[in-house]
């Protein structure tokens, strides 16, 4: 998976943007401003896009970095999306959150704030009826989606260990933003990769971001960066994770 890096003058179509595997895995959130872009927009049902990306990001506190992009409407119709605030537009605020899939994150992942205590009894629960390391269960849902209950994916993968639709319905789980359905939902979709991984923390990780067909086609990690560097940053909060329950 191949992440975009394009100059900020460099234009596409919205066939070619959402193809990218890069914008496959950015979670996205929307701060909402006032505006008659919605209306419009339902007006419109097949706007011309024109996009304009940036790599320019900002870091939450817990380390999530974000991709701030600006969008709103033209007079002519065409919807823009770009990294620069419109100066006489009306506008949405796009904060595309890309956690565990930016291969060249600058995020110091033996440094960052662990997250310890959060949703412990849930956790240790999981773990005990899953057969799981906890340290796993905190590693993967910190990489997934830095123990935010609500995040949701471009692709639709939903909250702290982001279940896709079917996934989530496959685990037993009815509503995928609840803690405990969620993390036992997830606990129980990463003990059937490991199963069928035999015990190898590296490819489970990877069939979990990737797809278990993907890992058994390429019989091991897939060449994808995104994956890849997935992979790596769980390997390094699962250190740390194990560290502090030792400690």
């Amino acid at each position: 998976m191949l992440p975009i890096r394009s100059p900020l003058t460099r234009r596409w179509t919205v066939a070619s943007c959402l193809s990218s595997r890069s914008l496959v895995a950015l979670g996205l959130s929307l701060l909402l401003l006032p505006s008659a872009y919605a209306q419009e927009a339902s007006e419109n049902s097949k706007p011309r896009i024109v996009a304009r990306y940036s790599d320019n990001g900002i870091v939450s506190r817990e380390g999530l970095e974000k991709l701030k992009i600006y969008q709103y409407q033209q007079t002519n119709g065409v919807t823009v999306f770009t990294d620069k605030a419109p100066v006489n537009s009306t506008y949405q605020i796009l904060l595309y959150d890309c956690f565990a899939c930016r291969p060249d994150s600058t995020i110091d992942w033996n440094g960052i704030r662990l997250f310890t205590a959060n949703y412990d009894a849930v956790i240790t629960h999981a773990a005990h009826k899953h057969q799981l390391d906890p340290a796993l269960i905190r590693a993967v849902i910190h990489a997934e989606s830095a123990f935010n209950a609500r995040a949701v994916s471009r692709t639709g993968a939903m909250g702290l260990m982001q279940l896709m639709p079917n996934t989530a319905k496959e685990m037993g789980v009815a509503n995928a933003f609840l803690p405990e359905e969620n993390i036992l939902g997830g606990s129980r979709y990463l003990a059937q990769m490991l199963k069928q991984f035999n015990g190898d923390v590296a490819l489970a990780c990877a069939a979990y971001n990737a797809g278990p067909t993907t890992v058994v086609q390429y019989n091991g990690i897939p060449p994808y960066p995104e994956t890849q560097a997935y992979v790596e940053r769980v390997k390094i909060l699962l250190k740390r994770y194990r560290e502090q329950a030792g400690a």
